[in-house]
């Protein structure tokens, strides 16, 4: 099996394989190679990262317009003809901003062509909104206010002062983001005219301030074949048994149902 990995902005793909270490460590022995790609543009280092792991470091797009997002899928898309199939996607972040528009793009404009890869894993992200909005989706303005102020949160509480004075308690203020509501009202903030209709996984933390995002990017998967999990960390993936012994089982889930469409 081969799983294509999309590292978050401003890092890498060492550094995306290092942060999933702990829960492909615990993978049955089966032969699973797993892709690590560098995104195309030098970046600076995304809040926090370079406390941790050296340089470089790296983006998909230096932009966040829908025609940044429509030429990374271009680039993506041409890796995956000489390089693939994938049986699946595991991204991180602005990985799954890629990923999911990915598969989005793929079902709107070439539903004839099989899909860019067969299952996703998506970890602490969200959907590109003006890709959603460009495709026919209606997003609330609620939505759309809590994807800006949750990227603002994001880089204040991810950044290297907050890691420095507050360690993991500086992961705060997730009722103001997310309005108290519940997972299932957060997915009714986006009207869907289709869905992603591969096998999808959903990891994402409660008190990471994208958490909103992660719920949201949940809403246009299709929900018979999507599983969740909360790691209730932050953006981040936490290294205990507990989280890693639930990863493991979605991506044996998710690998197993994607082999079977």
């Amino acid at each position: 099996m081969k799983v294509l990995c999309l590292h978050g902005k401003g890092t890498s793909g060492a550094i995306f394989r290092s942060q999933t270490s702990s829960f492909r460590a615990k993978l049955p022995d089966q032969p699973i190679e797993f892709d690590f790609l560098d995104g195309p543009f030098e970046s600076t280092a995304a809040p926090g990262i370079d406390l941790f792991y050296d340089g470089p470091y790296y983006s998909w797009w230096t932009g966040d317009t829908v025609e940044d997002v429509r030429a990374a899928v271009a680039r993506l898309n041409s890796h995956i003809a000489r390089h693939g199939p994938y049986d699946a996607a595991m991204m991180f972040s602005q990985g799954c901003v890629l990923g999911s528009a990915a598969l989005l793009l793929h079902q709107e404009e070439t539903p004839h062509l099989p899909p860019p890869f067969r299952s996703a894993i998506f970890i602490c992200g969200g959907p590109s909104m003006p890709v959603l909005e460009e495709l026919g989706f209606q997003v609330s303005a609620e939505a759309r206010q809590r994807d800006i102020a949750s990227r603002n949160a994001l880089a204040k509480q991810a950044g290297n002062a907050a890691i420095l004075s507050q360690g993991n308690s500086r992961w705060t203020g997730l009722d103001a983001l997310t309005g108290g509501l519940s997972e299932e009202e957060l997915r009714r903030e986006i009207d869907c005219p289709f869905r992603v209709v591969v096998p999808t996984v959903h990891v994402y933390g409660s008190k990471d301030p994208r958490y909103s995002a992660g719920v949201h990017l949940s809403a246009i998967c299709e929900p018979k074949k999507r599983r969740s999990f909360d790691h209730e960390g932050g953006h981040e993936i936490p290294r205990n048994t507990r989280v890693s012994d639930s990863i493991v089982e979605l991506v044996q889930w998710v690998l197993g149902q994607g082999a079977e469409a």
